[in-house]
């Protein structure tokens, strides 16, 4: 795969673009596959049309960086060694599909700059929580009854995959308890590839009740760690969480929370109505977020009207 436009200079990485301003991440990939028409009842959720479809997956992407994103995450959230071998999937083949999540994202990358994209773009390896892998609600709740020594081992062998594809970044996601960030904050060193951590919250706890200042202090003095943050949460919830993030860590800070529709784990489907609104990012990047997007439910329109509120602002 070749590209006509070069990439942004190397040393342009998403630390220093975070130190000069705001920086636009993408929105759900779940919402934007399914509007076009793909069917992910299905334990993997995206991760299966790695293994069927995966131009899918680019073409995902390709919307949100035509929309103004500039962080592209990769759809290996629910991708582990562990949920590919429920599918019959061996671990040389799993390995190969989780590098290809991060393969796809920069492919798009290639192709919106050769479309004439000019802003800077880059890929974030998803790491989803051990209970995304469980498919069973469990990653709102946390608490799996596992030690972090246990989370540790789980996280680190798709950690070294990942990172050996070589994203720009990894993205420590949707974590709901303070022992499993704990975990990842292990699993991440001496991989050579920066991360951040977001908790999923609710209120200002994380899903398993801890405080957020004692949850965001684990990643203060974390030299992988380059932001700090929530995803997968109400929008309402934001505003608050930022500003104990940047308070307790000094860092950065990311939020993509969802769209304030409701995920019902039995059903699998989700309920209630959007109250995510581009003006509300305003308040989050006073209050110190400097990585901004959405992630279920809100789509290429969203994120452009995020793009576009940014840039006015």
């Amino acid at each position: 795969m070749t590209s006509d436009i070069p990439a942004p200079p190397a040393e342009t990485s998403l630390a220093t673009a975070l130190a000069a301003g705001a920086v636009v991440l993408d929105g759900g990939m779940s919402n934007q596959l399914e509007s076009a028409g793909h069917d992910l009842s299905d334990e993997l959720w995206s991760a299966r049309l790695l293994a069927e479809q995966p131009e899918a997956i680019a073409q995902a992407h390709l919307a949100y960086f035509e929309a103004g994103a500039n962080v592209a995450i990769t759809s290996s959230y629910q991708a582990t060694f562990e949920g590919f071998a429920k599918r019959g999937i061996d671990h040389d083949e799993a390995a190969r599909l989780l590098a290809l999540s991060v393969e796809l994202a920069q492919e798009a990358a290639r192709q919106a700059r050769n479309k004439g994209l000019a802003h800077p773009l880059w890929v974030a390896a998803s790491v989803g929580p051990y209970g995304a892998m469980l498919a069973d609600g469990s990653e709102y709740r946390g608490r799996y009854g596992l030690s972090i020594a246990e989370l540790e081992r789980f996280h680190r062998p798709r950690l070294e995959v990942l990172a050996a594809a070589a994203p720009d970044v990894l993205a420590l996601e949707t974590v709901p308890d303070a022992d499993e960030a704990e975990a990842l904050l292990r699993a991440v060193r001496g991989l050579g590839v920066p991360a951040w951590l977001s908790y999923s919250i609710a209120g200002d706890r994380t899903r398993a009740g801890q405080p957020l200042d004692e949850a965001f202090a684990l990643a203060a003095d974390t030299d992988e760690v380059i932001a700090v943050g929530v995803n997968c949460c109400a929008p309402e919830d934001v505003e608050a969480a930022v500003t104990i993030a940047a308070r307790v860590t000094g860092k950065p800070v990311v939020v993509y929370p969802n769209s304030g529709e409701v995920w019902d784990a039995e059903a699998r489907a989700w309920n209630g109505r959007s109250t995510f609104t581009a003006e509300q990012v305003l308040g989050w990047q006073e209050s110190g977020a400097r990585l901004i997007g959405g992630c279920c439910r809100v789509g290429p329109e969203a994120v452009a009207s995020i793009a576009r509120t940014l840039t006015s602002a």
